[in-house]
């Protein structure tokens, strides 16, 4: 006990050494927090085209659907999401058996000065009358 005593109210040459390595220390780790935090809305962002895109291949799809209701679907599903993806364009293309939608926009900015793109794509088989 005598010697921790001694040791605690030493002084010794390491004193006020605490400061200076949280000083060193804390730039990195305030980097490592907000990098994490701007990956994790990059990947939400990238949700909320796939599932947007999802939608509009859905609404599109449908038997003798018209022309533009995938697009018209995909926004009104992001305008619902949130300010997830900023600058949100919506393409739906559609032939006679197949209908494909697209989103692109970027993520929103924690880091200044970082803008991460993002594209997604949907596919899937268009409704149609076939014979036996």
């Amino acid at each position: 006990m005598r010697a921790v005593h001694r040791r605690l109210t030493a002084g010794g040459t390491d004193r006020g050494a605490n400061p200076v390595e949280l000083a060193v220390v804390m730039p990195a780790v305030l980097v490592l927090l907000f990098a994490s935090v701007q990956v994790a809305v990059w990947f939400v962002a990238r949700s909320t085209a796939l599932n947007a895109a999802q939608s509009g291949v859905n609404a599109q799809r449908v038997l003798q659907a018209p022309a533009g209701a995938g697009e018209a679907r995909a926004n009104r599903f992001l305008r619902t999401a949130g300010d997830w993806l900023v600058g949100a364009r919506t393409q739906c293309a559609a032939t006679a058996t197949q209908v494909t939608c697209t989103v692109t926009g970027r993520s929103l900015t924690v880091v200044p000065g970082v803008r991460f793109q993002v594209r997604q794509t949907a596919h899937g088989t268009a409704e149609r009358w076939t014979t036996p």
